[in-house]
């Protein structure tokens, strides 16, 4: 079936929630992908950083395969073989003592939310009901009810109402913000150390480690939001790493499954994680076999390929190459490893479409920054491929 006949399909019994871009992909490897026309695309997206570790990585299918033909799903009302080990590895490799294993990304930022508030009940000694987490304008930690009402972006949230209290809002990058809005009750700070569906932002130097200083002067936990960010997406194993900091717990998820399973996790201390008791939280596939047996084994792939340290040789080369760029539409470009912004001084979805007309796959964020965010496993003369056709359709758009 063609692409004009699945898009109307789509479009006809599917909710209209998302924007694509019209290709329809039908198999992928690596950093390319086919649509059902038979185009060939080079994406630059990575599934918003979900697969760091390229599509269909051969491991991660041996892994998914073997262990489907073994046993999928317990529920954590039984033991699984495959829990531990992954407990201990993705500890061992973020030096967290304790994981929490959930699905989605979501799931995760949910999970950090009750720790923190039980954590500042139980722990901390605030009255009960009275936990405040502070958060950041721009930010974005997921789509449920309770994430998307302390989010600044109206879109989210419109319509969505009434939203859970306990959140305040400060200026992403700003200590003294932070300073002034911590009180009694202040329990968490979550933050993505990059801002990633806000266009790649980053804070100025020295503002995670001053908000550790702070956090840890008043007795309040750091939470650091890994999901696009992390496991080697900025040329690290964290983004927060730039800055030589440590937060209290930390967000993953995506590439912590390489795009072939739903697998996210809250990491904490013992004091943080040993708040929840039986019953206190849970879900019926967190922590199920095949999830964790595939996110065991993409763990594996990123520090065994090499791909973070991938990232932080292609990234700055690229952006260097991007830089040099004499277009008047760009006003900015920012990043770390291959995770990149290009701010435009108008709408970026035309770039976008005209970067798909040209095969190479990215999206538009916030109206007016393009992200690059491409598979880690890519290499400099793919890069270089794709660069040219980044300069061909800014000098086809500009004149």
């Amino acid at each position: 079936m063609k692409t004009d006949k699945l898009i109307a399909i789509e479009d006809q019994f599917g909710a209209h929630n998302y924007h694509p871009l019209d290709i329809v992909i039908k198999k992928a490897e690596g950093v390319w992908v086919e649509d059902v026309d038979g185009r060939r695309f080079m994406d630059f997206l990575a599934a918003y950083s979900a697969v760091n570790q390229g599509h269909c990585h051969p491991r991660l299918l041996k892994a998914l395969r073997r262990q489907a033909a073994k046993v999928t799903l317990t529920s954590r009302a039984f033991r699984n073989d495959q829990l531990p080990a992954f407990c201990q590895e993705i500890c061992e490799l973020t030096g967290y003592e304790k994981v929490l294993p959930m699905n989605s990304g979501a799931e995760a930022v949910e999970t950090a939310i009750k720790a923190a508030r039980k954590w500042g009940e139980t722990i901390k000694g605030i009255r009960k009901n009275k936990a405040e987490i502070i958060v950041c304008a721009d930010n974005f930690h997921g789509r449920t009810t309770t994430i998307v009402g302390f989010s600044t972006e109206e879109a989210y949230k419109t319509g969505f109402g009434p939203f859970t209290p306990g959140f305040k809002v400060i200026p992403f990058g700003d200590a003294k913000a932070l300073e002034k809005a911590i009180n009694k009750n202040t329990c968490a700070f979550l933050v993505e150390p990059v801002q990633g569906e806000a266009g790649i932002n980053i804070p100025k130097r020295g503002f995670l480690k001053k908000a550790a200083a702070l956090c840890k002067e008043k007795n309040v936990l750091l939470i650091a939001d890994e999901i696009q960010s992390g496991l080697g997406r900025t040329g690290k194993l964290f983004a927060f790493e730039h800055e030589g900091m440590r937060p209290d717990a930390v967000i993953v998820g995506k590439a912590l499954s390489g795009g072939f399973y739903p697998v996210s996790a809250f990491l904490s201390s013992k004091e943080v994680m040993d708040v929840f008791t039986p019953g206190d939280h849970g879900s019926t596939f967190g922590g199920n076999p095949l999830g964790m047996a595939v996110a065991s084994e993409a763990m594996k792939v990123l520090v065994e390929e090499k791909l973070i340290q991938n990232s932080a040789q292609l990234g700055p080369w690229f952006m260097d190459k991007l830089k040099a760029m004499p277009f008047k539409s760009v006003k900015k470009i920012r990043g770390r490893g291959l995770f990149i912004g290009l701010e435009l001084d108008r709408p970026a979805r035309p770039y976008c479409e005209a970067l798909m007309n040209e095969g190479v796959l990215c999206k538009e964020t916030h109206e007016n920054v393009i992200r690059f965010a491409p598979p880690l496993v890519i290499g400099k003369k793919e890069l270089n491929w794709a660069f040219r056709r980044v300069e061909k359709v800014f000098k086809k758009l500009e004149g």
